[in-house]
């Protein structure tokens, strides 16, 4: 029980309320331990998940890869009609089908593509600091598998830091980081599976067409996949 249950302001009770009726939500594993020792790589994370979310907004169904603990998930759900967010690690998918909440309901499940595709059709696929986890070697079937269960019409998002922002990153990013490109090589690497490649540049919560080589992070968006 809490000491208060209820504010001195009217229009604040409402807080009070869901507090009572739904209970407090809490953060993922990743954004816990993000939380506790950079609270501003949140607010980077949030700009890149708001970004795919304007991008695909009203889209049937939608694919997911990577998601992590999936807490920014919520910012895409909110857009589209149904999605499907898939990662190769129990830890992460257990965690993000424990804190699931009704109102912000989608499909999590393990999916490790190397393996081969998601089963079903998508309307649009995306995976934000994913593709730098993935070795070089492994690259081409990671994304022939992603990129196999979007329509022909289909639009993908692919987002990860650049090449030159290593030089700053985290001694825990870099244990993870094997695989970080240059703009050009990200987009020549997407343009083997599209006929049209966007790329956008980013630095901290700012998308922007600005010098690549001064950029921290790399979005490119693709469209015309090629047979």
């Amino acid at each position: 029980m809490f000491d208060v249950e209820e504010t001195k302001e009217r229009q604040f009770q409402i807080m009070i309320d869901y507090r009572r009726e739904h209970g407090l939500e809490t953060l993922g594993l990743m954004t816990n331990q993000a939380w506790l020792d950079d609270p501003k790589r949140l607010i980077f994370t949030l700009s890149r998940y708001k970004f795919v979310s304007k991008m695909l907004a009203g889209k049937t169904n939608v694919l997911e890869v990577g998601c992590g603990d999936a807490f920014f998930t919520r910012l895409v759900v909110a857009e589209v009609e149904n999605l499907t967010a898939v990662d190769f690690d129990k830890a992460f998918v257990d965690d993000v089908n424990r804190r699931m909440s009704p109102r912000w309901e989608f499909e999590c499940r393990v999916h490790n593509m190397l393996d081969g595709p998601v089963s079903g059709t998508f309307d649009a696929a995306y995976c934000l600091d994913v593709l730098e986890h993935i070795d070089k070697k492994d690259e081409h079937r990671f994304l022939t598998n992603m990129f196999a269960s979007l329509d022909p019409r289909g639009v993908a998002i692919i987002g990860i830091p650049s090449l030159e922002s290593q030089a700053y990153a985290t001694p825990i990013s870099k244990q993870g980081h094997v695989n970080c490109k240059s703009m050009p090589d990200l987009k020549n690497t997407l343009a083997r599976h599209f006929d049209n490649v966007f790329m956008f540049s980013m630095n901290d919560e700012v998308i922007h067409t600005g010098f690549h080589k001064m950029s921290n992070y790399l979005i490119a968006m693709c469209c015309g996949k090629k047979s």
